[in-house]
């Protein structure tokens, strides 16, 4: 057995001659970024050879400089002998600095305040079938000799009106002591159904004020929980983090495929489970004095693969043709059922999927943004890894996915990251300098960029003349911050490592500018076919939506400039935020909004991209800045004339 040394996480593993380095650190549970699940496609696994000998290369991802210091991909490097290697800080940046934050944030209450007022006007009740009642019962005697369980179901009928009384093996358990902590004085939490109950928590004494649920995003990239008062329906913290299986691939198709190996569907569902949430709640819990036992309603909205891979389940088909996902709409299921760390006899729901790329992040997105009962025209973009479109009214809603990939939340961009601490946020040029004026989140030194970033960054760089129209930096500049390796790949310096003592300088290339082109021309092109698709135009969008993981930060201007976003009246476009998280809360804390959620996934049209006439030529003509057809840019002409 050969021996590794991460000394960067002090930890010693042993594998077999010829392991993976990569391998060998999942194994160790020692998170490195791989965005491309090892197909040494990415970059950005470089770890440092502190010692010792590897069998690897060097590729164009590696710098002469780099190459020297030690600095190898590792899922392109396997181990021959003992070695040392140090893991860079800033390669599992990705996964940390999980964020709590409460129910105060002025613009997070807009955003659900807004949701619900929809629920509102369309005089929907927010009302669960989950209620939480104390009882006092009759002590037994020798007269009165029924059993425990009968003693609640006799109360239950006498007193709520219901005639029978459902319950588990687990609650039975519970219930001789627990009734006689307080002299039969009992709360019970139970679920309400025609003509009896299911009861989910039992408790000694008056605890009727304590009532919680949870609303989960599980998002490509980042995870997103919100605790729920089911009282008051007020929001009472919110926890998010990076998505643990991100180690397995950043997008979802390099995850189902590693899924497909050994234990792949498990690890990929213990990362969710185990690694993601669970850790979320317990932090949420332990922050409000929370007993999981008294959180009895959760309601998850993810896509149609993350939506799989949460409840164990294979998921191979869904990138085969004829793309056929295992289910749409979510099993009866409990907290036991899937492990997770709230009542396991708490009922979970799934927001339905519509298509293989069309999840329950979008139909619960919709439920919150109001779509289905609009008059106007509404276009709905989730700017997420998979870059899903919504157009239509309450008379029809049309949907669709685009392969974006994860370039908006940072991911396949050589310093990108998810916003969260350290991330560059927004970017202004001087355009006699180039030198960047950076926003970092958190106000600490730069670790590296977000989607937010990136936007601003390369819009930036084009009305300074440092890249032209196909996002190709011009050679003629002479200034520091510009510069080419070995293979010609021209990259600008956002911070050089002098400036904020970093462990290397933070740079974007052509192929990250590339990357984000074609993702910025996937969203653009796919929104043109959509509405193409109905024989309209982009001039007859009454209101267009941004939701996603971008951020609040997101400049329309910029976006439109560099062809992400239509060029129409900057007054039609909203930022509606986390919209699947929005959507999931009201799911939770209104039956009549949950069976609305029920009824969008039922009644969205899926148009399929890849089968469509003119979607591959639309596509190729939107990866230019702004799209080769200037004319569908007028404001953007006039601002770039000098370069047409």
């Amino acid at each position: 057995m050969i021996k590794v040394n991460f000394t960067s996480n002090n930890k010693e593993v042993y594998c077999n001659k010829g392991d993976s380095l990569l391998d060998v650190a999942r194994e160790a549970d020692i998170f490195i970024d791989a965005p491309c699940n090892g197909n040494v496609s990415c970059g950005k696994c470089k770890v440092k050879l502190i010692k010792g000998n590897v069998d690897t290369e060097k590729t164009r991802h590696i710098k002469d400089e780099e190459w020297e210091q030690g600095y190898v991909l590792a899922c392109n490097t396997k181990i021959i002998e003992d070695v040392e290697i140090e893991v860079p800080s800033k390669l599992s940046s990705s996964m940390h600095g999980m964020k709590i934050e409460g129910s105060d944030n002025k613009k997070d209450k807009e955003i659900f305040d807004r949701a619900k007022k929809i629920i509102e006007e369309n005089n929907f009740g927010f009302k669960t079938n989950i209620e939480k009642t104390y009882i006092e019962m009759d002590e037994p005697t020798l007269d009165d000799n029924i059993s425990d369980i009968d003693r609640i179901e006799r109360h239950v009928r006498n007193n709520l009106g219901y005639d029978e009384i459902d319950f588990t093996l687990e609650l039975l358990r519970k219930v001789p002591q627990i009734i006689r902590e307080e002299n039969f004085k009992v709360t019970i939490t139970y679920a309400k159904h025609k003509n009896k109950i299911t009861i989910l928590n039992i408790e000694s004494g008056n605890k009727e004020d304590k009532l919680y649920g949870v609303a989960i995003d599980i998002g490509t990239t980042s995870v997103v929980v919100c605790l729920v008062d089911l009282h008051t329906k007020e929001v009472i913290d919110k926890a998010s983090s990076g998505n643990a299986q991100i180690k397995y691939g950043a997008d979802v198709i390099h995850r189902i495929v590693y899924s497909r190996k050994e234990n792949g569907l498990k690890e990929l569902n213990e990362a969710i489970i185990d690694e993601t949430i669970n850790p979320l709640l317990e932090s949420i819990y332990i922050k409000n004095n929370i007993n999981k036992d008294n959180v009895v309603s959760l309601v998850v909205a993810g896509n149609t693969t993350m939506s799989s891979l949460f409840l164990g389940v294979y998921t191979d088909f869904l990138r085969q043709e004829p793309f056929i996902p295992p289910f749409l709409k979510s099993p009866k299921l409990l907290g036991n059922d899937i492990g997770l760390n709230i009542n396991n006899n708490a009922y979970v729901f799934l927001a339905p999927s519509v298509a293989s790329y069309v999840g329950g992040d979008i139909t619960a997105g919709v439920l919150s943004a109001g779509i289905w009962s609009s008059e106007k025209n509404v276009l709905f973009i989730d700017l997420g890894t998979n870059g899903e479109l919504v157009f239509g009214n309450k008379d029809y809603m049309m949907s669709c996915a685009c392969s974006a990939g994860p370039a908006f939340e940072g991911g396949g961009i050589s310093c990108g990251m998810r916003a969260s601490s350290g991330a560059i946020e927004e970017v202004k040029i001087n355009k006699e300098t180039l030198k960047p004026t950076l926003t970092i989140i958190g106000d600490n030194k730069p670790v590296g960029i977000c989607g937010s970033g990136i936007i601003d960054l390369i819009c930036q760089m084009l009305i300074t003349g440092i890249i032209d129209r196909r996002g190709k930096i011009h050679r003629d500049i002479n200034n520091e911050r510009i510069r080419f390796n070995e293979y010609e790949i021209g990259e600008y310096v956002l911070a050089f490592k002098e400036e904020y003592n970093l462990e290397s300088d933070i740079t974007v290339n052509e192929v990250d500018i590339d990357n984000f082109i074609k993702a910025k021309g996937a969203i653009y092109s796919g929104a043109s076919v959509l509405i193409e698709s109905l024989g309209m135009d982009f001039s007859v969008i009454d209101k267009v939506y941004i939701a996603g993981g971008i951020g609040n930060n997101l400049n329309i201007e910029n976006s439109i400039l560099i062809g992400l976003l239509p060029d129409i009246d900057r007054e039609k476009f909203v930022y509606i935020g986390n919209s699947s998280l929005v959507g999931s809360y009201l799911a939770l804390v209104s039956e009549d909004a949950k069976n609305k959620l029920k009824d969008i996934g039922n009644e969205m049209t899926y148009v399929e991209l890849s089968v469509y006439p003119t979607y591959m030529d639309e596509f190729i003509s939107a990866c230019f800045l702004p799209h080769t057809n200037i004319e569908q840019f007028p404001t953007v002409r006039s601002i770039l004339s000098e370069q047409l």
